[in-house]
């Protein structure tokens, strides 16, 4: 199930992504439903006071997803939605990859694979050291997992029984040169995760109900992190690209705009229904 938050994220992106002409695609939309059910409740974080010390954190990892995140912001207020227009140009604010100096409401600067995982893991410890109750949300790509320092991370994380932590493996299968298993297989993240005193699950990616619901099950962990293994389409909203090799990063042809075009228009509908 999707959500019309769901829907004005993934316009947002599609819609920023066309005026610019290129830019992450595939991997943006594979993590719109769990950026929508995080920033549309489940995490305590208040747009008007974004350097809350109480609030949650979220740390996009896969830091190339930025065009994902910067819609689920605008939208929630933290800056301007005009501002989305100026995506990856001279002087903007919204970078290519995610950069907490640069965008309101960017708790870290990512995009080096394999980092964010590691900071998440810091932030986490440093909230247990100081006996506070703040949350660590952090989305780590399939194909980012290929970094070793992601696996240090994880034992350190399972090792510091850090239940205040909730790693999303958004797991669509394709990475920047093609398909995971044809480049670096990772094999069952749930029994390798578990092995490392995570509690895991895996689940619908792009079902609100069921992500939701994984979430509440993390929280009710204790002495152990938890991830959550997102079964995810790489391009999922935009048929024509969903699940192509290409569709890391994309550059659009006449037909292509064509395509975003006609899906717009579609979520513009469903969204004013």
């Amino acid at each position: 199930m999707t959500t019309k938050f769901s829907n004005q994220i993934r316009l947002e992106i599609l819609k920023m992504l066309k005026h610019r002409n290129f830019g992450h695609l595939g991997g943006s939309l594979s993590i719109v439903e769990t950026l929508s059910v995080l920033y549309g409740g489940m995490m305590n974080i208040n747009p008007k006071d974004p350097q809350d010390p109480n609030r949650d954190y979220f740390i996009l990892s896969k830091g190339h997803a930025g065009p994902a995140l910067y819609a689920t912001l605008a939208l929630k207020g933290y800056f301007d939605k005009n501002l989305l227009k100026t995506l990856n140009e001279n002087g903007t604010t919204l970078p290519s990859h995610t950069d907490k100096n640069l965008t309101t409401g960017v708790d870290m600067t990512t995009g080096s694979l394999g980092q964010g995982l590691s900071v998440a893991v810091g932030v986490a410890l440093g909230f247990k050291l100081q006996n506070k109750k703040n949350r660590v949300y952090t989305v780590v790509g399939d194909g980012e997992l290929n970094e070793g320092q992601c696996y240090e991370a994880f034992i350190f994380a399972g090792q510091k029984k850090l239940d205040n932590l909730i790693v999303f493996i958004d797991d669509n299968k394709l990475q920047l040169d093609g398909f995971r298993k044809d480049i670096s297989d990772q094999g069952d993240f749930v029994k390798r995760l578990e092995s490392f005193n995570f509690y895991a699950s895996k689940i619908d990616g792009h079902s609100e109900e069921k992500i939701k619901k994984a979430i509440e099950d993390a929280m009710k962990q204790e002495g152990k992190p938890s991830v959550i293994v997102l079964d995810t389409i790489k391009g999922k909203g935009v048929k024509e690209f969903e699940n192509i090799a290409k569709n890391h990063h994309m550059r659009f042809s006449e037909k292509e705009h064509q395509i975003l075009d006609r899906v717009i228009a579609e979520l513009e509908a469903d969204i004013n229904d």
